[in-house]
């Protein structure tokens, strides 16, 4: 890293929050937006596990519904909450190199084709304070409503181009997916966050072991982080860009690896995920026969 990150540490606080939504905030993963998606977030789905079987019938374009992507690229504030962070091995200062790096590369450009009608998606991703919250973190992200709190909590000057991850320290156990994101209210402000268990030795989660110099777990969370800040950015508000299924530009190419691992501006190295494209779709490209699906190496 060329600078260094704030990293706050914190109990758990009071926090200031609205839900967006008005019916549930359950992640029913047999109903909701989508078909099959839950009613106010979009999940990755684990290996196997995606009850749409990956897409929808029909056209596999992505559609534009009206809502806003984001043109200012993202201000990205990562939580780190749970008791188990206080020994982080390589994961706290991982994912801030892999924020901190994905500005304007050629990953980060996989998205930039998605438009609102006033912009395209821009291209910026900027690192900015890093929190930790020792406190005891839920066994699951079963509900947006408490992590949506802590984002409110720990945030104290939101913007309408945040985009807060959060990280918990426990497994995923039963559950059939391994992040998810969505959008909620903090202070006013409609903000972006997301949510990731921690995905050590999990096959259903682990996008190929140990790779680029870093643990298996790092690997895994950010595999996932980039699934998730790529759909926040063409679907912040989860009305923007998804097919006729539901699907958002990373789900459609969810677990289809390119054969090389990506660089960032960094120098760090990754293994993620390409995006879908329905300009790659069109022109019939896409990495290792996978048409639509392109990671900024074709």
């Amino acid at each position: 890293m060329k600078r260094l990150m704030m990293i706050t540490i914190a109990a758990l606080a009071p926090a200031c929050m609205l839900d967006t939504d008005t019916t549930t905030d359950d992640l029913d993963t047999n109903g909701g937006n989508g078909g099959g998606e839950p009613l106010d977030a979009k999940v990755q789905w684990a290996r196997g596990a995606n009850p749409n079987g990956g897409g929808a019938s029909g056209s596999p374009l992505l559609i534009w519904h009206g809502g806003p992507v984001m043109t200012s690229g993202a201000s990205v504030q990562p939580i780190f909450w749970g008791t188990s962070w206080g020994n982080p091995g390589d994961k706290i200062s991982g994912i801030q190199s892999f924020y901190g790096g994905m500005g304007t590369t050629n990953y980060d450009a996989t998205n930039s084709e998605y438009t609102d009608g006033s912009g395209h998606v821009g291209s910026g991703v900027t690192l900015g304070a890093t929190h930790v919250d020792l406190s005891s973190a839920p066994r699951s992200g079963s509900r947006t409503s408490p992590i949506l709190a802590k984002v409110c909590a720990q945030i104290s000057n939101p913007v309408t181009n945040g985009y807060y991850p959060v990280y918990i320290d426990k497994p995923r156990g039963h559950a059939g997916y391994c992040a998810w994101h969505s959008t909620g209210t903090c202070n006013g402000v409609q903000v972006q966050f997301a949510f990731f268990f921690n995905l050590d030795g999990d096959p259903g989660c682990d996008p190929g072991g140990a790779l680029g110099g870093h643990s298996q777990g790092l690997t895994a969370i950010a595999n996932v982080s980039g699934h998730e800040l790529s759909e926040a950015l063409t679907d912040p508000h989860l009305d923007a860009w998804y097919d006729a299924g539901g699907a958002e530009n990373s789900d459609k190419c969810a677990w289809k690896f390119g054969s090389n691992l990506l660089s960032f501006k960094n120098g760090s190295q990754w293994r993620i995920q390409g995006n879908w494209s329905n300009n790659a779709f069109n022109a019939n490209t896409g990495y290792g026969g996978n048409i639509g699906c392109i990671d900024g190496t074709n």
